[in-house]
């Protein structure tokens, strides 16, 4: 059998499916418990409550056919049965209720208005309308009379005592089982705070508490942290220490080039220049989001650093207005945030004739998007493009710089270290490529 639709119902947090969890078998239990005493015992208790009053009923009846005359019914009941505790008063036909009357929710009143009238056919009517008195309409020999005697002689005293006490005892059971759980949760949300931190670039001071396997979670992703940041440390210093010895001889074939005559020397210096930004782009995969720390920014400011910079550089960009109506700032790393825009507008203007840079910011959202009017990248070919060391030769224009396919790549590193993304289409104004880093606040 599939449940899958209920989970639309569900509710999405683990705090509230455990609750929901706790509490339906509190529910269920009370509701079983409820209608096993209402109709097993409760009921026949009344009824047999019930049972013994109908027959004090049927003295009292034979006590009243005996009085003498209507007036002396209610001395001759006092004379014969003082202490059964029964008033009789006669009345009018007006007087008599045309119907049983009860309240809706006295349960013990239904058993008595059904099996009260089957004991006795003189009974016309019966009024329990009043929590403490019960009054009954009999017919007599001289007419209707209003018998009327204790409720607690024909139910049991205080039904809801019963109700009250699985309510509220089962409602402070649930309150500190609530309690307890929240407080056993509470370990597993800063284990997921610590590892979200630790996906958007940020080191969140964590330490493993709670269950066991709550504990075994937290030292296995403590132990995954380390060795994460361990291999990128290692990989950021083996590519310095490689790109620190290869400035050496960079530099050395640099002084002896300059010794050659022109014509020889440039095909060579453009060679050894090529080597030099080939090193360049390395180094600054390698470092992508782990250079810096991450920090309040707003991001309008940075997105008009980037493209004053680039109108600097003698770049043809454009900034357009800014989208949304979110205000402050938002935590990012500044500094790899910064290469990622500088890359993306780099790739625009390279393949592109001009590129034009947007910003839409709102309460739960921050895009950063550039397009260009270049000849933009097969939508096939996308996710390709992303990867280091990819170059889209038949998408892209080589002729306007050359490039080692880690552009895009760099960027994407830096979207998802920060927990967003970024995203690849065609734009629909300029016809080039579009590229978005999308991050949720």
């Amino acid at each position: 059998m599939s449940f899958v639709w209920l989970k639309h119902y569900m509710p999405r947090s683990l705090y509230a499916r455990a609750v929901l969890i706790l509490l339906l078998p509190v529910v269920f239990l009370q509701l079983v418990v409820t209608v096993l005493f209402l109709t097993r015992h409760f009921e026949d208790v009344t009824q047999q409550m019930t049972d013994t009053v109908a027959r004090e009923l049927r003295l009292v009846l034979s006590i009243i056919g005996g009085a003498p005359d209507r007036g002396s019914i209610g001395t001759a009941v006092i004379q014969s049965a003082s202490q059964l505790a029964i008033t009789v008063v006669p009345v009018t036909r007006a007087q008599v209720p045309q119907e049983q009357m009860r309240e809706w929710y006295d349960f013990s009143g239904r058993v008595i208005v059904r099996r009260l009238p089957s004991q006795i056919p003189q009974i016309i009517s019966i009024d329990l309308t009043e929590n403490r008195r019960v009054h009954v309409y009999a017919e007599t020999r001289y007419g209707p009379a209003k018998i009327s005697f204790d409720r607690r002689r024909i139910s049991a005293a205080n039904p809801h005592q019963l109700f009250v006490n699985m309510l509220f005892f089962g409602g402070l059971i649930t309150v500190i089982a609530i309690l307890y759980l929240r407080n056993q949760l509470r370990p597993i949300k800063r284990l997921a705070r610590a590892a979200e931190a630790f996906g958007r670039g940020r080191h969140e001071p964590y330490s493993p508490a709670g269950a066991v396997e709550v504990r075994a979670a937290g030292n296995a992703f403590l132990d995954m942290r380390t060795r994460i940041e361990r291999q990128i440390e290692q990989r950021t210093l083996m590519l310095s220490g490689v790109s620190h010895d290869l400035r050496t001889p960079l530099t050395r074939m640099r002084l002896s080039l300059s010794m050659l005559e022109d014509d020889e020397r440039q095909l060579l210096e453009q060679d050894v220049d090529d080597m030099q930004d080939m090193l360049d782009a390395f180094l600054n995969f390698v470092k992508t989001a782990g250079e810096g720390e991450t920090e309040p920014v707003d991001p309008h400011e940075l997105v008009e650093s980037a493209v004053e910079s680039a109108r600097r550089a003698g770049r043809n960009v454009k900034l357009m207005p800014s989208e949304g109506d979110g205000t402050g700032t938002v935590t990012l790393n500044r500094l790899a945030m910064r290469r990622a825009l500088d890359n993306l507008i780099s790739n625009a203007v390279r393949y592109g004739a001009m590129a034009e840079v947007s910003v839409l910011f709102t309460e739960k959202t921050l895009r950063i998007r550039v397009e260009d009017d270049g000849p933009g990248i097969p939508e096939d070919r996308r996710v390709e493009a992303t990867r280091p060391f990819t170059r889209l030769d038949p998408a892209r224009n080589q002729d306007k710089g050359g490039g080692v396919g880690l552009g895009l790549a760099i960027a994407t590193d830096i979207a998802r270290a920060h927990g967003g993304v970024l995203r690849l289409s065609s734009s629909v104004r300029l016809g080039g490529l579009r590229a978005d880093i999308v991050i949720a606040r």
